[in-house]
């Protein structure tokens, strides 16, 4: 087990765990923990609330998906989230990994389905941690400030129980629905994620950094 879990620990050109900002921000944010149970909770609440969730820096390009990037950008969707998580998490020591699910967002915003036709999102990513000798999930997409506007619930999570995406929202009706969910990966799976963002966004999507290039992608696509 101990030479399998080494493969969760080795940086690559996209989980960058060895660039300086990354390995500074998991040094800080873990100072003084006592646990890898601790040390993972911490950075956890640090991507889930610092790195804000937007669903246009969805892209098909690697440049987008580096964590040292989404870390200087303190914002992406769900999958460079993740992609940073893992990165902090083996600067930190812990054996960290991706995974991957089809999902339904019975939330989706009205101005969102309009513009992509469907609610199902096919490339949701989120993080597994080995922590007490097993692999807990965890999920930092939606940072607290988006949850608190929109009325969704906010995933807690202390390193010791799964954390993932509630199936209902704060009134009871239901929010996130996992339609399959594969196999884990120890990286970024460019041509995978691309192939599945092209159906929705088209090719070639780049992340987006402000609203003015959103709106002249729909515009420039008749959408």
């Amino acid at each position: 087990m101990a030479s399998e879990l080494e493969l969760y620990l080795k940086p690559s050109e996209l989980i960058n765990a060895d660039n300086e900002a990354i390995q500074e921000t998991a040094k800080r944010l873990t100072l003084g923990c006592t646990c890898d149970e601790e040390r993972i909770s911490r950075l956890f609440y640090f991507v889930r609330d610092t790195i804000k969730y937007s669903v246009y820096m969805i892209s098909t390009h690697p440049d987008d998906f580096k964590a040292s990037t989404t870390l200087a950008r303190g914002k992406g969707y769900c999958v460079q989230k993740a992609v940073l998580l893992t990165a902090l998490g083996r600067a930190a020591g812990v054996p960290s990994r991706l995974v991957f699910a089809k999902i339904r967002n019975h939330r989706t915003p009205a101005h969102l389905m309009e513009r992509t036709g469907t609610d199902v999102f096919p490339g949701h990513g989120y993080n597994q941690f080995y922590l007490h000798g097993e692999w807990i999930n965890a999920t930092a997409t939606f940072d607290r400030e988006l949850c608190l506007r929109m009325g969704f619930p906010m995933v807690e999570f202390d390193g010791t129980r799964h954390a993932t995406l509630p199936t209902t929202d704060l009134k009871g009706n239901p929010f996130i629905e996992y339609l399959e969910v594969y196999p884990p990966r120890a990286d970024v799976p460019l041509e995978w994620i691309a192939e599945r963002v092209s159906l929705i966004w088209g090719a070639n999507k780049r992340a987006w950094l402000n609203k003015e290039n959103s709106s002249s992608h729909f515009e420039s696509n008749g959408l």
